[in-house]
């Protein structure tokens, strides 16, 4: 007898093959992802899409310079709050929207004039009376009491940025690093600006990263790099100087709707535009600044700075706290504010410019040159007080530590200076060795029981 052979119809190749493409797609994907999250250093998946457009590497670095030694580890190990970025192309049209909106919003009015210091050295009693702005026709003091010195072809492309990413080196302190995982069409909308001053242009000379025979436009890779020429405008403090670009950004790029400070110990390692959007722009914010890794209360970095000799006037610190607890200053634990904590972490700080976060800005930089340049000390008397409040996004440690390298100072400048220049650097360094032998609790001139502090003390160690 013979048998029945039954056949069953398959798919056709093409559909079987398209079904295995996909299927190794799928695979690759999932398993490109669980690498991701598994290795990276805080297990957080920012990045909306792993195929944005990136940009190439832009700067090709001498070795001599060492651009990417000493960099310090992170603290974190967990992400509790990862921050997720849209799509690219997305972001870069809407940022764009935003840039190109003509619509005339109100702005602050400043006080000009000439003065004996770039800032105006108003007393506690004045820079304190302009806090409650209610009158917009007030006009306000915010620096530039002195002319900042930066050339005419400079100032011109500064007024053009509408998106500025701005740090500074002085005194040959750190490195020019280039920021990376820019999107490919990002440099067209975003302007780098890298400020420094005659020591620091001698090392870059000194190791060729910029040739002297190139024309006064110097660029460093992404970088327009700006000499601040020596001048008698310009305070003595190198890290004073450094001031006026990190807490007077809106007034040096005046036509600027977004900036990113980036100090430059630290290296940026996501695209500004997504930056800037996630974390100013979606939620609604004038500002965005990370926590401080470990200190919440104001007194705590206070002490901090002192004891490990960040600023070398003790005296001077003990004046300041005392000045904001006569004038209100709290422990972070006893104020009802929504904020996580008193004091920040200033090595990056995101601004959406307008009347808040320009006011904000005006007022710290008042009280950096009233007192010393450790703005963690002056941020949350002044974040506290200032009328209208400007809307701050606090974000945490974990994701500082995601979106930035840092790294430590420079351990070993080049000996560029000349001769002058030198007695005036042991000038300044034996002055600040006798600044430094002051002590934090000089029993003889202050104590508790008489310092304004008391409650604050009280309060914070309970």
């Amino acid at each position: 007898m013979g048998k029945f052979i039954t056949t069953t119809l398959s798919p056709p190749l093409y559909a079987r093959s398209k079904l295995l493409c996909f299927s190794l797609l799928y695979l690759f994907t999932t398993l490109s992802l669980f690498l991701y999250v598994s290795l990276s250093r805080n297990q957080c998946v920012f990045r909306y899409s792993p195929f944005d457009p990136i940009q190439p590497k832009l700067f090709s670095y001498p070795s001599s310079y060492g651009e990417h030694k000493y960099a310090l580890p992170t603290h974190r190990s967990s992400c509790s709050s990862p921050v997720f970025f849209s799509d690219y192309w997305t972001v870069l049209k809407e940022i764009q929207s935003i840039l190109s909106d003509s619509s005339s919003q109100e702005n602050l009015r400043y006080i000009n004039g000439k003065s004996e210091s770039f800032g105006g050295n108003f007393s506690t009693q004045k820079r304190f009376s302009y806090f409650n702005h209610s009158n917009i026709d007030i006009e306000v003091p915010c620096g530039f009491f002195r002319d900042f010195p930066v050339s005419n072809s400079d100032r011109v492309e500064m007024e053009k940025c509408g998106l500025v990413v701005a740090s500074a080196i002085f005194n040959d302190h750190d490195k020019i690093r280039q920021p990376v995982g820019l999107g490919v069409k990002t440099l067209e909308t975003v302007c780098f600006y890298m400020f420094i001053d005659d020591k620091t242009l001698n090392s870059l000379f000194h190791h060729n990263v910029i040739l002297k025979n190139n024309p006064k436009d110097y660029r460093v890779g992404a970088w327009r790099v700006i000499k601040i020429s020596k001048s008698e405008n310009l305070y003595l403090n190198p890290a004073m100087n450094g001031v006026i670009p990190k807490y007077l950004i809106h007034r040096l790029f005046p036509n600027s709707k977004f900036s990113i400070w980036v100090d430059a110990k630290i290296q940026l390692m996501i695209d500004p535009l997504l930056l800037i959007h996630s974390m100013l722009v979606v939620p609604e914010v004038d500002m965005a600044i990370s926590k401080h890794p470990f200190f919440v209360n104001t007194m705590e970095e206070a002490m901090a700075t002192a004891r490990w000799k960040k600023w070398g006037d003790v005296d001077g610190l003990r004046i300041q706290m005392e000045t904001y607890c006569e004038h209100g200053l709290k422990p972070w634990s006893s104020h009802k504010l929504p904020y996580p904590t008193d004091v920040p972490d200033t090595a990056l700080i995101l601004r959406r410019h307008g009347i808040r976060s320009n006011l904000f800005s005006c007022f710290m930089f008042n009280e950096l040159e009233a007192f010393n340049p450790r703005d963690q000390l002056a941020f949350a008397f002044v974040r506290d007080h200032i009328n209208p409040k400007v809307k701050m996004n606090m974000f945490e440690v974990e994701v500082f530590e995601q979106v930035v390298v840092e790294y430590r100072h420079n351990l070993k400048k080049i000996e560029t200076s000349t001769y002058e220049e030198q007695e005036e650097e042991q000038k300044q360094e034996s002055l600040r060795k006798i600044q430094k032998r002051r002590k934090w609790l000089d029993h003889e001139s202050w104590s508790l029981n008489s310092s304004s502090c008391k409650n604050y003390l009280t309060d914070m160690w309970g």
